[in-house]
C-alpha cells in the first residue's frame, strides 16, 4: 500500500522545523529515522499532510557527557551509534545492554533513540530504559524550551505531551550519585520482533548499598509502566537475595499484561519477575567488581542478551 499525498520540508535549521510545524498544525509530523513513521504512513494508519524532515538540521546527531556526568542524546543520535558507544559501555550498564536488542540491524542503522521516546510505543524498548534511568526530554517550540520528566512524557499508548508545534531535541540521563549498575532483558519470539516483556533495571551503588534504584517495563501494559515500589524496596539496604526476590515479586504486581498469541498472562508476570531476578543477582557481582576496578557495573552477559530459547524462557 502506498502512503496518502503529503507534502515534505526539508529544513535545515531548528527554528525553520519549529516554524513549518507551528503553521501545520496537527497535519505536520516530525521525520526523524523515519522508522516508526514511514510504515504507519505505508499502511495508512498515519496520514499526516507534511512530513518535516529534520535530518539536515545540523548538531542533533550526538551523544555525549557533561562534565558532571549527565549524559545527552540528540535527537538525531541512531541506535546503532548507541550500540557501538564505547561513552555507554564505560558509564551507562543499562543502556549499553539495551542498545543492541533495539529491533534489526537495518533499523538501527537509521532509528534513533529520540524518536523511539516520541512514538510512545508501549513495546518500545527505550522508553523503560530512559525511564529507569530517571531521564528526561527536551522539547524545544516557538516559546522556548522545557525539560519534561521521562516519567510525565508519555500519556498513554502512542501519545505524548508534546505541542504540535514542539519538537525534543534531546534526551537526559542524570549523572549518577554513586556507581552504576544494572541492565536490560527482552523476551522476543524472533530477534527484531517487539518485546513480550522487557525489563529495564538502574542501580546507584555507594558504600555497598543501594542509593538509587529504577525498574521500568516494556510491552506488559498499555504504555511504559514504572514499577516505582519494587525499585523502593532496593534502596538503603545491600543487594541481597531476600530484598532482590521482594523486588522481583513487586515488580510482577506493578505489570498489566494481557493474555493473547504472545502469551499468557500469568506467564508475562513470570517473565517479569525472572529478568528482574536475573538483573539485579548480576548487577550485585558486577558491583563488588565495579568497586574494585573503579567502573561502572555491567550487569554482565546475563543482562544484555534477549531471552529467546525455551529453556532460558522457563528459567
Amino acid at each position: 500500500m502506498y502512503p496518502s499525498r503529503f507534502s515534505y520540508e526539508a529544513p535545515r535549521s531548528l527554528s525553520e522545523a519549529i516554524g513549518l510545524l507551528h503553521d501545520g498544525g496537527d497535519g505536520a509530523k516530525v521525520l526523524a529515522g523515519g522508522q516508526s513513521l514511514v510504515p504507519l504512513m505505508k499502511l495508512r494508519f498515519a496520514s499526516p499532510e507534511l512530513a518535516v524532515d529534520i535530518n539536515n538540521v545540523p548538531g542533533l546527531d550526538y551523544h555525549q557527557a557533561d562534565a558532571d556526568g549527565t549524559l545527552r542524546i540528540g535527537a538525531l543520535c541512531r541506535h546503532v551509534d548507541l550500540e557501538r558507544s564505547e561513552l555507554l559501555r564505560a558509564t551507562q550498564p543499562t543502556m549499553a545492554a539495551a542498545a543492541p536488542l533495539i529491533a534489526d540491524p537495518i533499523v538501527r542503522n537509521r532509528g534513533t533513540l529520540v524518536g523511539s521516546l516520541c512514538h510512545a510505543d508501549p513495546q518500545g524498548d527505550w522508553a523503560s530504559v530512559v525511564l529507569a534511568l530517571g531521564g528526561s526530554v527536551v522539547a524545544q517550540g516557538p516559546r522556548g524550551r522545557r525539560s519534561i520528566p521521562m516519567a510525565a512524557f508519555v500519556t498513554g499508548p502512542f501519545e505524548n505531551v508534546l505541542d504540535l508545534d514542539e519538537i525534543v531535541v534531546e534526551a537526559v540521563i542524570p549523572p549518577a550519585q554513586g556507581m552504576r549498575a544494572g541492565g536490560y532483558l527482552k523476551l522476543e519470539r524472533r530477534v527484531g520482533d517487539f518485546a513480550t516483556v522487557g525489563v529495564a533495571v538502574s542501580l546507584e551503588i555507594a558504600g555497598g548499598s543501594v542509593t538509587r534504584a529504577g525498574i521500568a517495563l516494556t510491552g506488559v501494559g498499555g504504555s511504559t509502566i514504572s514499577a516505582a515500589e519494587a525499585a523502593s524496596a532496593l534502596v538503603g539496604t545491600p543487594l541481597t537475595e531476600e530484598s532482590i526476590g521482594a523486588a522481583a515479586d513487586l515488580a510482577a504486581q506493578a505489570a498489566r499484561p494481557r493474555t493473547d498469541h504472545r502469551g499468557s498472562a500469568e506467564y508475562k508476570r513470570h517473565m517479569v519477575a525472572t529478568f528482574v531476578r536475573r538483573i539485579l543477582a548480576g548487577a550485585g557481582g558486577a558491583a563488588n567488581n565495579g568497586a574494585a576496578n573503579g567502573g561502572a557495573a555491567n550487569g554482565g552477559a546475563a543482562n544484555g542478551g534477549a531471552a529467546n530459547s525455551d529453556a532460558e524462557r522457563a528459567a
